[in-house]
């Protein structure tokens, strides 16, 4: 029986793991500058495009475990960024709001992309390619999220 399977170049689990990596780690230092990490940011871009979710909403958006994103919310609403409230019809649902910081922090953010584009065409990498494979990840997320289920 042949092990070429076990070989670290033989993985995709190992491309993506180490891609998400260095794609982190150079988002960094554009987000330091705002004082919030990338979990904290992707968390924020739910809230720019829909203030006012529920725990749960967020948590299934970015493909998260509710018990890994409450004590990151917990941690933004010490920040100031974002604040807490029960459901109306349910209390035990948690809403979480934009503060005027959490909504003024989008102006500030609006260059990041931007800069992850320069930096990464810096790279060698064109725009197209980049672009190209959001589909493919799209589909594979998708299709993990469905066989979880």
């Amino acid at each position: 029986m042949s092990h070429a399977q076990l070989k670290l170049d033989s993985q995709l689990c190992f491309r993506l793991y180490t891609a998400s990596r260095l794609i982190t780690q150079a988002y960094h230092p554009f987000l330091q500058e705002l004082g919030i990490t990338y979990p904290q940011y992707l968390v924020l871009m739910v809230l720019w495009e829909n203030d006012r979710q529920l725990v749960n909403d967020i948590a299934r958006r970015l493909v998260l475990e509710t018990n890994t994103v409450t004590p990151l919310i917990q941690r933004m609403e010490k920040q100031g960024l974002v604040t807490k409230e029960r459901g109306e019809q349910d209390g035990r649902q948690t809403i979480v709001s934009l503060t005027d910081k959490g909504r003024a922090m989008e102006e500030q953010a609006a260059r990041v992309p931007a800069c992850m584009t320069g930096m990464l065409n810096a790279c060698g990498l064109e725009s197209e390619t980049l672009r190209g494979l959001i589909p493919a990840l799209d589909e594979l997320i998708d299709k993990m999220k469905t066989s979880k289920q």
